[in-house]
């Protein structure tokens, strides 16, 4: 075939829905394993540093929801976060990164730990319990991890916020640092009493960001938790709470504000004074 005609070709499939080619790092790979709080086997893509395979080091670990739109663009919903590629670039803390693949139509459910009177939902805790419990475990028995919490991050966006900020107060022994873009907080009124009812040791750490065109509750939401957290034993220089105007609630935000909520998270000065 002349190589004019092959171009086409790849041409012609990269842009057909579905056909796109994979556009994950080399660093990333897939592995199943028993969910048995959710009855199912879930699909996990776990990014490894650069030089993982050759080095003796251990790793902080980042796990984040909704693991389809992390890496690549053929299993994105709409646009990849480009994790990966942000990862492959960094100088400072490498970092394991674990995406745990949404439920698809047990989503909702799933990330949501306290009920909606119009969209159902509520079962958060059992899955944070499948995180905590198999997931984690796992990680740290097969994997270079530093498995204390001060090295141990969860990150999300909308409902993955929303159980991000959940699985920080549930377990505050595992996860110490939270990251939380545009969170549904909406879902349920009864996360702010969760909230307030719950202890957090001082030294977690909490990453906020939200746009302005968002929904209408979006910003207010927000500034209620951060009264929340500061009536606590927080110091003010263990929450970050970024409001960017005109930010979108999409994959297109999450993407460009990832680089900045890691860097507050893991190579921040003061994030251990």
């Amino acid at each position: 075939m002349p190589i004019k005609n092959v171009i086409f070709f790849l041409f012609f499939l990269n842009a057909i829905p579905g056909l796109a080619q994979n556009s994950a790092s080399s660093n990333v790979s897939t592995f199943k394993i028993e969910a048995p709080q959710l009855d199912t086997i879930r699909t996990i893509r776990i990014y490894l540093p650069a030089g993982y395979e050759t080095s003796l080091e251990n790793y902080p670990v980042l796990y984040m929801h909704d693991a389809q739109n992390l890496f690549d663009t053929t299993t994105a919903f709409s646009g990849e976060w480009k994790v990966d590629e942000f990862m492959d670039a960094q100088k400072g803390q490498k970092v394991i990164v674990v995406g745990i693949d949404h439920g698809d139509e047990k989503r909702i459910a799933e990330l949501t730990p306290f009920p909606n009177e119009k969209y159902g939902g509520g079962e958060g805790a059992a899955y944070v319990d499948f995180l905590v419990n198999i997931l984690k475990p796992h990680i740290d028995s097969n994997f270079r991890s530093l498995p204390e919490a001060e090295n141990t991050a969860i990150l999300g966006s909308s409902l993955g916020g929303l159980i991000s900020f959940y699985a920080a107060f549930e377990y505050p022994e595992v996860f110490g640092k939270v990251g939380v873009s545009s969170p549904s907080f909406w879902f349920s009124e009864e996360i702010f009493g969760f909230a307030e009812a719950s202890e957090i040791p001082k030294n977690s750490r909490f990453y906020f960001v939200a746009g302005t065109a968002e929904s209408e509750e979006m910003i207010s939401d927000l500034l209620e938790i951060k009264q929340i957290l500061l009536k606590k034993d927080l110091s003010a220089e263990k929450l970050q709470i970024k409001i960017v105007q005109d930010g979108k609630h999409n994959e297109v935000f999450w993407s460009r504000e990832f680089p900045e909520a890691f860097e507050w998270l893991f190579l921040n000065p003061g994030r251990d004074q």
